[in-house]
């Protein structure tokens, strides 16, 4: 038997309580840039690609077939969408489905960059052979 109240709800954690994953080392009172998820690239790829054509989220959603407010959502990163939902968003932007994850790569490519620039131009001068043609 359970030595809990009758009327009170066992919560079971989804996450081992252990301390944060391990990161690449943050400069003292930065946090560590955390790695972008895919539906935030995702998002701002259809923000970026119908704010390029000046098209409304009405008129977008709706040549999808998909509510306002939920490609509001996909927009900001908010909701993680179907393969279904993304190819309906990227023909109503007059993409397909391939070029919306090519655009998405090369967004996470741009951003790895950054990271790794970032994190070799705090750490110790390079020291090493330069060549030139």
């Amino acid at each position: 038997m359970s030595n809990q109240a009758p009327n009170q709800a066992r919560v079971i954690p989804l996450r081992p309580k252990t301390g944060p994953a391990p990161a690449a080392p943050a400069t003292p009172g930065r946090p560590a840039p955390r790695e972008p998820l895919f539906r935030d690239l995702v998002g701002d790829v259809l923000r970026r690609e119908r704010l390029a054509q000046e098209r409304t989220l009405k008129d977008v959603a709706d040549a999808a077939r998909i509510s306002m407010p939920y490609l509001s959502e996909l927009e900001r990163g908010r909701k993680e969408a179907s393969s279904e939902v993304l190819a309906a968003a990227a023909h109503a932007l007059g993409l397909g489905l391939g070029d919306l994850l090519s655009l998405a790569q090369s967004e996470l490519t741009r951003h790895t960059r950054s990271r790794t620039h970032a994190r070799t131009t705090t750490s110790a001068p390079y020291n090493g052979l330069c060549l030139v043609a």
